[in-house]
């Protein structure tokens, strides 16, 4: 499994009635009679959308789930991925409870009209970067003048790809855009397919580095946030209607998921290993490596993992609607909320 930006490259909410996705229920570790919920008072299903295949940035959904925390929580919580329909998708079409998902994907659809929130980030700051191989000299944004992008094709890309070359005083012009025809970066970088790519750090760049002993460079947006804004990607979302009507399933979930992130950032070992009960094809050396570079990076601390801030949400917002990304208002102010986090209530 390749995790790739391909779903971050976000779009206006699609019509349509949402896909029949496979599902299944992850199991929990808890036995303890002590521990189940009496049959008079049954657990509330909770249905939660990936916005992938399962990956490290899933690993407190996952940690919780293996230690019995929903279930203790009063929940049945059930995990799906997603297929040719978002979450965002099916949340709006009232198919699921919860979803991960994107900033740049998340304003256009409240925009489009979908009842979207998102109640948390996932992780704190973008850990997006350009990645290339190090001997095609690629260090900061103007050395991609003469050089071929591999792209998906998104307006998002080429107005972050125009942006960082500009202000580092290149020729965006000068840098060409070309298909990606695999999203097997190893691949396409040997094979000279293309000079540099968009990849999520805790995923792609580790994989490359850490585990494939490649020598690659990388340009970490973090490191060029003048020029680019931050945003949150990836994030978990409901919906404004399941805050009305059930507050109570909205602040259990949050709390016991951010219990989840929390454990993850403590214990990365313990994170990987329940990512890989739950998704035993994945590569373990990948996910071991990869849990270990996100538990620093969820939040400051764990106390703190899931909070948003309103410049963040304005400043990306603003940035899509004079780019031409975002038409209509997406009501930013009601875009998130930080009420149902624990460090927050």
């Amino acid at each position: 499994m390749t995790f790739t930006p391909r779903l971050a490259a976000g779009t206006a909410l699609a019509a349509g009635t949402a896909l029949l996705l496979s599902a299944c229920s992850a199991a929990t570790n808890s036995t303890d009679p002590d521990d189940s919920q009496n049959a008079a008072d049954p657990a509330t299903p909770v249905t939660v959308v990936l916005d992938w295949t399962p990956n490290t940035n899933h690993t407190g959904l996952y940690l919780a789930l293996a230690n019995g925390w929903y279930e203790d929580a009063g929940l049945d919580v059930t995990v799906i991925e997603p297929g040719e329909t978002s979450g965002l998708q099916l949340l709006a079409a009232g198919q699921a409870d919860f979803a991960y998902s994107v900033a740049e994907g998340l304003l256009p659809a409240r925009a489009a009209g979908a009842d979207v929130v998102s109640v948390a980030t996932v992780i704190e700051h973008n850990t997006s970067s350009l990645l290339s191989l190090a001997d095609e000299g690629i260090t900061r944004p103007r050395d991609l003048e003469g050089k071929n992008y591999g792209s998906y094709g998104s307006d998002l890309e080429t107005a972050i790809i125009s942006s960082l070359v500009e202000c580092d005083g290149g020729d965006p012009a000068l840098v060409n855009h070309v298909p990606l025809v695999s999203d097997d970066f190893r691949i396409g970088l040997t094979q000279d397919q293309f000079d540099v790519a968009w990849v999520f750090d805790a995923w792609d760049t580790v994989r490359l580095g850490e585990v494939d002993g490649m020598d690659v460079d990388t340009i970490a947006f973090r490191d060029w946030f003048d020029c680019i804004p931050d945003w949150y990607t990836p994030l978990l979302a409901t919906t404004g209607a399941t805050i009305e009507s059930s507050p109570e399933t909205v602040d259990a979930f949050v709390d016991v998921t951010a219990r989840g992130y929390a454990a993850a950032m403590d214990d990365p070992q313990a994170a990987a290993d329940a990512l890989m009960v739950a998704a035993p094809e994945l590569d373990e050396q990948l996910v071991t490596a990869s849990a270990a570079w996100l538990a620093d990076k969820y939040a400051d601390s764990p106390e703190s993992w899931g909070v948003q801030d309103a410049a963040t949400w304005d400043t990306f917002s603003q940035w899509l609607s004079d780019g031409g990304m975002l038409a209509g208002d997406p009501g930013v102010d009601a875009a998130w909320t930080n009420e149902f986090l624990p460090s927050q209530s």
